[in-house]
């Protein structure tokens, strides 16, 4: 016959699937982030909808501790607080809001990356610590709060609405009296093994390390790769002549939110970086671009958002001798910031007034300015200064200018507070750009339309990069410059759309289908490269780079093959498009200038895991996260069940002891009647 079996987990608990954790980061001095106990934190669900609804949480409410269903337009550095002071609270669960909150939500500091720039009190005190200019006045500063109990993102909103069923189904409060049992309940892991400080938990990683055979490490340090190009290819084994100046172009690509791995960073990162390589593209176009007397580097700085954990390191490695250039090569700086949200087409340069006292400097700079004011003549772009009282905004060029006196410039939608309202958050996505489709499209269809967006970040990258041409030393007609919105629009697609599309399967190496998720993330992570570094690496030598006909095997092993030079370029086999009215792949091989260096902060190549001089941040290492909801029995029955259960495990001892001293007895085998006994 067939034998049928059903699990009683399943019977009892409902398990999300689709949730995002608070984890716990540390830096030198701090831990932040959330954690539950060890064997995960369990509460009656109260769902919170309006502020009042904590009162029945917080005082009211008969059966604490409680586990809050909060609507993520509550989700405030009010109401957290609130909730931080209290026992009553075991845990929360946040759901989105939407759409996004009106009024803005930044969980990031009002002045990010304080203490980590160039402005000290040593340079420009008067500019130090967001003095002159608050940047993110949204900022509540929750990210880098530390709370006891454990708080998750609901992205489900079907999971979100199985759960306020539940709460409406046996939670709901009647008549102002405590609802009666069973109660829904739920419970959240997410128990973190580091605590206290890098320090701490660093010197704890090292000491299992050195005597332990297995050693269980608690944290890891913040760590990927920055990616980077130049116009003129360079011996990335050797150095760079002295006497040749490069001009540095530079970019973000990681982004972070108050929950773990939910960075979709639209304006704060996306819209930089994808501008950024449309530039790129746009500047190999010029015919002349060999012969230019300077060189541009293009530069995808990673975990800029943890006090400048690439930029910095790419600093040190300059200083040491461990990368190709040196300080000394940068002829002048510019970066992109946050550009897509700009009022009336303006975009704001900011320039450092402390290093522009020095008059050599002021000169090159009052030069990049006018290059750049010159090439966006007759587009829709028009370039403002912030003006010389006004400090560089939070940006990669201040880890450059702690080192170097370097003729910069950066380029933001915003004079002075930035214009995004959501910086730093799990709403900063397309919305926040405003990136609309019509409806109806296939993802094919979607992934081609132009957007509005895209036609205004490709505006900005023309107008970059004809600037640059000029700095680099060209003389010629910039009208071949001009950046393509129809690769502006895939690359805003599939950064912050759907990473697992036609155009990133084509350009990517077959090894690396696994990194096309759905839904793009840009958190710098502790295992590297993470997925955005993967794309920008391959988009940048989609983009750049010259197909060159060599087999599979030639182009996996160039060092091997006659007429290629490992050394100036990087050759990679990729998928390729598919076939006409085939399912298969055309692979072909890449060659381009696209390198990778270490995004690891020095402090940790130095074992100074206290240093107030470099990023020092950490991830807590975890073993189990999840969540699920089950109904829960009143302390009476469960009590009465226990001691029932108790009692008949007694009866039963008592039982088997009466049966094993009367065995002999009541199993001794009757006597044969036919035996003779004599």
């Amino acid at each position: 016959g067939s034998c049928r079996g059903n699990s009683v987990e399943r019977k009892i608990y409902i398990p999300l699937n689709r949730t995002a954790p608070c984890v716990r980061l540390l830096n030198a001095t701090h831990q932040i982030g959330c954690q539950s106990s060890i064997s995960g934190d369990t509460g009656v669900i109260h769902v919170v909808e309006k502020e009042e609804d904590l009162s029945w949480v917080l005082a009211d409410g008969p059966h604490p501790p409680y586990m809050i269903l909060l609507d993520g337009n509550l989700f405030t550095r009010k109401v957290l607080l609130q909730l931080k002071g209290t026992s009553r609270v075991s845990g929360l669960a946040v759901a989105m809001a939407k759409p996004s909150p009106s009024q803005g939500f930044s969980p990031g500091l009002k002045c990010p990356n304080d203490g980590f720039g160039v402005y000290s009190q040593d340079y420009g005190p008067e500019f130090a610590h967001c003095n002159t200019t608050l940047w993110n006045p949204l900022g509540s500063g929750i990210s880098y709060e530390d709370f006891d109990f454990p708080i998750f993102l609901l992205e489900d909103a079907n999971e979100t609405q199985v759960i306020k069923q539940c709460f409406l189904d046996h939670n709901v409060p009647q008549d102002g009296a405590g609802p009666q049992y069973p109660l829904c309940a739920m419970q959240l892991f997410s128990h973190m093994h580091a605590v206290t400080s890098t320090v701490t938990c660093m010197r704890r990683s090292s000491l299992q390390s050195t005597f332990s055979i297995n050693p269980e490490i608690v944290c890891d340090p913040l760590l990927d790769y920055n990616v980077w190009s130049t116009l003129q290819p360079i011996n990335s084994s050797g150095k760079v002549d002295p006497q040749k100046e490069v001009i540095m172009v530079a970019t973000r690509i990681d982004s972070h939110s108050f929950f773990w791995n939910i960075a979709p960073g639209a304006e704060s990162a996306v819209s930089s970086f994808v501008t950024h390589l449309a530039l790129a593209q746009a500047l190999h176009k010029a015919p002349d671009i060999q012969q230019l007397p300077r060189n541009v580097m293009f530069t995808f700085f990673q975990g800029e958002t943890f006090d400048y954990i690439g930029s910095s390191r790419m600093v040190y490695d300059m200083e040491q001798d461990k990368f190709p250039l040196r300080l000394g090569n940068i002829h002048s700086f510019v970066e992109l910031n946050q550009v897509a949200l700009r009022n009336d087409s303006i975009l704001w340069m900011h320039t450092d007034p402390v290093s522009r006292m020095n008059e050599s400097v002021e000169v090159q700079v009052r030069n990049l300015l006018d290059q750049l004011s010159r090439s966006s003549t007759g587009s829709s772009v028009t370039l403002q200064e912030a003006g010389f009282s006004q400090p560089l905004p939070p940006s990669s060029f201040q880890r450059f200018l702690r080192a170097r006196h370097i003729p910069g410039v950066v380029l933001t939608d915003h004079r002075t507070a930035f214009q995004n309202r959501y910086y730093q958050s799990m709403y900063d996505t397309p919305e926040n750009i405003r990136m609309e489709y019509p409806e109806g499209l296939s993802p094919e269809e979607t992934l081609e339309y132009v957007t509005d967006t895209a036609k205004a970040l490709a505006e900005v990258a023309t107008v970059v990069a004809r600037a640059l041409y000029g700095l680099a030393g060209g003389t010629n007609s910039t009208s071949a410059i001009q950046a393509d919105p129809k690769t502006v629009t895939r690359m805003l697609y599939g950064f912050l759309i759907k990473m697992n599309n036609s155009w990133f399967q084509s350009i990517i190496k077959p090894d690396l289908k696994g990194i096309l998720g759905d839904v793009p993330q840009h958190y710098v992570a502790v295992s590297s490269p993470v997925n955005t570094t993967y794309l920008v690496q391959y988009v940048l030598a989609n983009l750049t780079g010259t197909v060159v006909n060599l087999t599979k095997e030639e182009c996996l092993n160039p060092e091997k093959t006659p007429h290629t030079d490992k050394d100036l370029f990087d050759y990679s086999w990729v998928q390729g498009s598919l076939a006409p009215n085939s399912s298969s792949r055309v692979p072909l091989c890449v060659r381009s200038g696209v390198r990778l260096s270490k995004a690891l902060s020095p402090a940790f190549e130095l074992r100074h895991w206290g240093s107030r001089e470099y990023s020092t941040w950490t991830e807590s290492r975890w073993k189990d996260i999840r969540a699920r909801i089950f109904l829960v029995a009143s302390r009476e029955l469960e009590l009465l069940t226990l001691l029932l259960g108790v009692a008949i495990l007694l009866l039963s001892l008592l039982t088997t002891y009466f049966i094993n001293a009367k065995a002999d007895l009541l199993f001794s085998l009757p006597r044969d009647p036919g035996a003779v006994a004599y």
